[in-house]
């Protein structure tokens, strides 16, 4: 790899930085009704679901809003007007902050804290099986503290609630700090390779970008074909909207859970696929227009082929392999394979990242970058540092810390780089985790209760879904920067300020919002239970396992990983071959369901386009497809803050 050497005197000075005063504060003042919103809606509710998208719509309304006050600005004082550059600062910190509000992030947490306490009985044994080895210092167990948290109204501010829970906030405030810093560096080191190298498209910032294109333009709002798409969407969540309060106006279902296919077929082995749901948003079509084709059909044709395995396995049932067809293990090997693929083309750039730390003679010019190389790798010692001593006091051993970190940057890295690269509408794997691929290579004998405890406090952010991952909106955030032609210098201590104040504002408001309302974290609570459940089991199982190595989903995993290699070989050698792994690995676990038949319906659409109009005709749909997000997400926006107002859900027009 030709290295670029650092030359001062023939290389371009760095592009003007977008950081400015006043859009750290605006972002930070925007923080918290946010990070509100997302809560209430998502957590107290479970509807709305703003965060369960890869394109957060609560960010992008909240944008909106602001662009519309900067285009009155720019009329009238157009020195106090918000540059692009700025407008992609408070899109980082609000993104940074709903990411950790959101549905797979601490909302999953903040039960888990009191949890076992609080659910505690002679049946279930949590007093004897978790509570001896839960960290005292990162969990809450007073009665008359975690009471109140569960059956509301109280306050987290009355009768001294808040000195109990000062001190884990406290400590994972550090924890959500440590582990975005390592996040934001390794984004740091893969950046130009991604971004300049290999010029990864990112469909997700393509909406964001146009729209805040020179601080906001009259142009984008005025395209006839933008204005058809919104006011049709519009008018179709209008309608679901008001059916709310006048039921006897017509409802449209378009949402994935008010079409069941699944209960049509009764007869075995039919009846074994599982539950075939079949959405028809809008909105969701549009997104699928700004992903490859082949990423397109790819989802959806393994979404398909998942439940024609589930069809099979009921067929020619294998008494050793109960879990068959092993969807988690399969999903597990496809990232595996992809990441190594990911770090083998990037191998030449980071050994010139490496040449720069060490301060070799020829090295990257890094002056652009969000930090330069050696700040990175200073940050990402530090970051894993902390995590490895603070995963060491929680009571866990070495070598299980590096391992279950190791298996969570894995599906970190390979997140971002779907994401980045494809752009799919939400990147959903449930059950792929550390703890889970730890427990199937040693078992949960090996790893012992101490390590086995920490699943439901670590469940948050590697076990639920990904959804809200926060490596991939830090790799966009920098590719925001290079496409609007400003330095990224400095934007990642910007993420690490939105994840820190991020980390307060979620603790402080959802602990109080539990507080406040009687059914707190209805649907999280029944997620993260699940978990402490599964805890139990293991730790009460342990003396009973004889088998300490999960043999069938060992094999499950290379078989996968076997296909992955195949499918990315033939990838490369023929032009023709119209399957993508990242498209197998997003659809074999629950997640493509929301959106299948979305993407069957965009690949459709696209595919005609492509072939009898060509790129010509496929930039001039791009409007309409803005115009149908937009309009489903201000709609839709409106009736979710409406619902604040009227302190009940409307309608849920985002799968979640």
């Amino acid at each position: 790899m030709a290295l670029d050497p650092v030359a001062p005197t023939d290389t371009p000075p760095p592009r003007r930085s977008a950081i400015t005063f006043r859009a750290i504060l605006i972002g930070l003042l925007l923080m918290p009704p946010n990070v509100y919103w997302c809560l209430q809606v998502e957590g107290i509710w479970h509807s709305g679901h703003p965060s369960a998208l890869s394109l957060f719509w609560n960010v992008v309304f909240t944008i909106l809003i602001l662009l519309a006050i900067n285009l009155r600005i720019k009329r009238y004082a157009p020195r106090w007007a918000l540059t692009q550059g700025e407008f992609i600062v408070i899109y980082i910190i609000l993104y940074m902050a709903t990411a950790l509000a959101g549905h797979d992030s601490l909302q999953l947490q903040l039960p888990s804290l009191a949890m076992p306490w609080y659910f505690a009985t002679d049946s279930n044994h949590y007093s004897t099986l978790l509570q001896p080895f839960l960290p005292k210092w990162l969990t809450v167990s007073q009665e008359s503290v975690i009471k109140p948290f569960f059956e509301g109204h109280s306050s987290l501010f009355a009768e001294g609630h808040w000195k109990v829970w000062v001190i884990p906030v406290f400590w994972w405030t550090l924890f959500v700090a440590a582990l975005g810093l390592v996040l934001i560096c390794t984004s740091v080191f893969l950046r130009r390779q991604w971004t300049e190298h290999e010029k990864l498209s990112y469909p997700i910032i393509q909406l964001p970008l146009a729209m805040t294109e020179g601080g906001g333009q009259v142009a984008f709002f005025a395209n006839k074909w933008f204005w058809a798409g919104f006011l049709a969407v519009a008018a179709l969540d209008l309608l679901n909207g008001l059916h709310t309060f006048v039921p006897a106006l017509p409802f449209i279902r378009v949402r994935h859970d008010q079409h069941v296919w699944s209960n049509a077929f009764h007869t075995f082995p039919w009846n074994r696929m599982g539950t075939l749901v079949v959405p028809f948003c809008p909105f969701l079509v549009a997104l699928g227009f700004f992903l490859p084709l082949d990423l397109s059909f790819s989802i959806w044709f393994f979404f398909l082929f998942s439940k024609l395995q589930n069809v099979i396995a009921a067929v020619v049932p294998l008494p050793d392999a109960p879990e068959l067809p092993y969807p988690v293990e399969q999903t597990a090997g496809a990232l595996l394979v992809l990441c190594l693929y990911v770090l083998w083309m990037a191998r030449g750039h980071l050994r010139g990242v490496w040449h720069t730390i060490a301060g070799f003679r020829e090295r990257l010019d890094d002056r652009d970058e969000p930090v330069s190389y050696r700040t990175a790798a200073l940050g990402l010692a530090l970051g894993l540092g902390f995590l490895y001593w603070f995963s060491r006091q929680a009571g866990m051993t070495p070598g299980v810390i590096i391992a279950f970190f190791a298996i969570y940057g894995v599906i970190a890295i390979m997140v971002s780089r779907i994401r980045a690269e494809l752009g799919p509408p939400a990147h959903e794997m449930v059950g792929v985790n550390s703890f889970r691929m730890l427990i199937t290579f040693q078992g949960a004998k090996q790893l012992g209760p101490h390590n086995l405890i920490m699943n439901p406090l670590y469940y948050w952010f590697t076990g639920r879904g990904y959804r809200t991952q926060i490596m991939p909106p830090m790799m966009e955030g920098f590719k925001m920067a290079e496409r609007a032609g400003i330095s990224a210098r400095g934007l990642g201590w910007i993420m690490l300020l939105g994840l820190y104040a991020g980390g307060i504002a979620v603790y402080v408001i959802g602990i109080q919002l539990s507080y406040v309302n009687d059914k707190a974290f209805n649907g999280m609570t029944a997620h993260n239970h699940g978990q402490i459940q599964q805890t139990a089991a293991w730790i009460e199982g342990i003396n009973r396992i004889d088998q300490v190595t999960n043999w069938p989903r060992i094999i499950a995993l290379l078989a996968a990983m076997a296909f992955t290699a195949f499918m990315m070989f033939m990838r490369l050698h023929s032009l023709k071959w119209p399957f993508h792994p990242a498209g197998y690995a997003l659809s074999m676990t629950f997640g493509v369901d929301y959106y299948w038949m979305c993407m069957l319906i965009a690949w459709g659409l696209k595919s005609l386009v492509l072939r009898y109009g060509g790129y010509a005709l496929y930039r001039k749909v791009l409007p309409l497809c803005y115009g149908v997000l937009l309009g489903e997400y201000v709609v839709g926006a409106f009736w979710s803050v409406y619902s604040l107002f009227i302190h009940q859900p409307i309608y849920d027009f985002s799968p979640g």
